[in-house]
């Protein structure tokens, strides 16, 4: 009786993971809608321009008058600027000229889309995402992915790069 239960349960597990696979598993992400181009890699004086989706799929193209870029490659370091954003005001990014850049390419896709997504979803503020791992090779930096990077931009102009570990995340702004 014990082994019939046991194994009618491990047949729904079996069943509800392969169904959660079915539905979650396709990537919807469109490659050729979305571009990232840094003349020189991420390094002051190089050219930064993108045009990236954010958390509800609406593309965002780099405008000259954002100022600021913060960059996370972890997501220790993502959720720690999440927690911090979240006791800012609505527009705070905004008032700040910065936009919030979350590089989701290493995530396994239906993972990105059972977990990630709706969780983004929920956040106030806008959220733009690099999935593709190309584009993430870009601009992110080699032994510092831990780290929240923070670009200073002119014009779409590197002018400085700070990195911050996640104890300091409070000092972004200051």
């Amino acid at each position: 009786m014990v082994k019939k239960l046991i194994l009618g349960l491990l047949a729904l597990l079996i069943i509800g993971v392969g169904t959660l696979f079915i539905v979650n598993g396709e990537d919807k992400y469109e490659a050729d809608r979305y571009s990232l181009s840094a003349t020189n890699g991420l390094n002051i004086g190089s050219k930064i321009d993108f045009t990236l989706p954010d958390q509800f799929n609406k593309p965002y193209s780099l405008t000259k008058d954002i100022e600021r870029l913060i960059l996370v490659f972890s997501k220790k370091s993502g959720h720690t600027l999440k927690e911090l954003l979240k006791t800012k005001p609505k527009d705070f990014l905004t008032q700040h000229k910065a936009l919030f850049i979350a590089d989701i390419s290493p995530m396994p896709v239906v993972i990105r889309n059972t977990f990630a997504l709706p969780d983004f979803k929920k956040s106030p503020f806008s959220v733009l995402l690099i999935y593709d791992k190309e584009l993430s090779k870009k601009i992110k930096p080699k032994d510092n992915s831990d780290k929240i990077v923070v670009v200073s931009l002119k014009d779409k102009n590197i002018t400085d790069i700070k990195l911050f570990s996640n104890s300091d995340v409070k000092n972004i702004f200051k």
